[in-house]
């Protein structure tokens, strides 16, 4: 009931973007960590399988290695999809036969998506495709990789939540942008990353380095 995707740009940084038919599906699904690497665990989801992956990235294995140690040693494998990028922008995914309806992903060069319920079998390598037509910050790019998956139908069925994460050698997710249950899920990330993105490198500098932040713009620090 999901379709998703996981980069790494030239900068080093690394993001997710994803959407779903089930609420909240940012939060139980994207996984990031600074210098690492990426994951969304999709697919009647275990949020456990992110953590495990990016400690299995942490100690130095593959995005092959590592998701090949995790599909090889966990039960009800067969039922998860999951996507994996480490910090040398290998990619890796799996999607384990029992996944839901119409299902599939794709795999480049510091990129993978992939999901299931589909409107279409081409859709993760639709997403890929997107991405790397898109020039920009890592956030823009991973939009519309989502856009384009919207537009060419998405999921069977309607989409009512998505995200947008993103780390960038701060220590935090520098982006983290989520819609938890709307009709129209992607049109409003879109509308939240246009008032975000002017404004994140400032919430960057105010935890680093206050005394060099800009002004709130609120009554009592303009």
């Amino acid at each position: 009931m999901t379709f998703s995707i996981v980069a790494r740009d030239a900068s080093g940084a690394f993001g997710s973007a994803i959407c779903s038919s089930s609420p909240a599906v940012a939060a139980r699904c994207v996984h990031l960590a600074d210098g690492v690497g990426a994951v969304n665990s999709q697919n009647i989801t275990d949020p456990r399988l992110g953590p495990q992956l990016l400690d299995r990235l942490r100690a130095g294995l593959s995005a092959t290695d590592a998701l090949a140690a995790i599909v090889e040693g966990t039960d009800n494998i067969a039922s998860r999809q999951l996507l994996v990028i480490d910090d040398a922008g290998r990619a890796a995914a799996y999607s384990g036969p029992q996944a839901l309806g119409v299902f599939g992903d794709a795999v480049g060069d510091g990129v993978a998506a992939g999901g299931n319920m589909l409107a279409g079998a081409g859709i993760p390598q639709l997403m890929i495709d997107a991405y790397r037509q898109t020039a920009g910050d890592l956030e823009w790019r991973l939009l519309a990789a989502l856009r384009a998956a919207i537009d060419e139908g998405g999921e069977a069925g309607p989409v009512h939540s998505a995200g947008l994460a993103v780390v960038r050698q701060a220590g935090w997710r520098v982006t983290d942008l989520r819609v938890d249950w709307a009709d129209s899920p992607v049109d409003d990330l879109e509308a939240l990353a246009a008032v975000w993105m002017p404004q994140r490198d400032d919430y960057v500098t105010r935890a680093l380095n206050p005394a060099a932040a800009p002004s709130y713009g609120v009554p009592g620090d303009e």
